[in-house]
């Protein structure tokens, strides 16, 4: 079982920045990706950024490519998402998400899930 528990969120001015964090139980293996997603009302979750724990790959959405990135400390058990240039559209609730790699790739669906931070972006 991992455990998930995400903080950070907070509510900025567009063009603001934030970090989030998530710190997970220790993994016994590395065979591991992590996740952000958001959801906003009324929206679809949308996957942000993912993080292949055994080989630090990672990648982010297009729609927040050059503003959004990802990485972790190891020694902390920590997973961070970096928001720079932040707008009302990246208003949501982020959720921090883990799962073992499948075929050495990050899966379509996250076993584990954290509670979520609120990031509200007002103009």
């Amino acid at each position: 079982q991992v455990q998930l528990r995400e903080s950070g969120g907070d509510s900025v001015q567009v063009g603001g920045s934030l970090r989030l964090s998530c710190v997970h139980s220790p993994y016994t293996s590395s065979d591991y990706c992590m996740a952000w997603f958001r959801q906003a009302p009324g929206k679809m979750r949308e996957e942000v950024a993912s993080f292949d724990v055994s080989t630090f790959r990672w990648k982010v959405a297009l729609s927040v490519k050059g503003r959004f990135t990802i990485s972790k400390d190891n020694a902390k058990d920590t997973l961070y998402l970096h928001l720079i240039s932040l707008k009302p559209e990246d208003t949501a609730m982020y959720y921090c998400a883990a799962a073992r790699l499948v075929a050495s790739e990050c899966p379509n669906d996250y076993t584990y899930w954290g509670q979520g931070t609120q990031v509200t972006v007002s103009s």
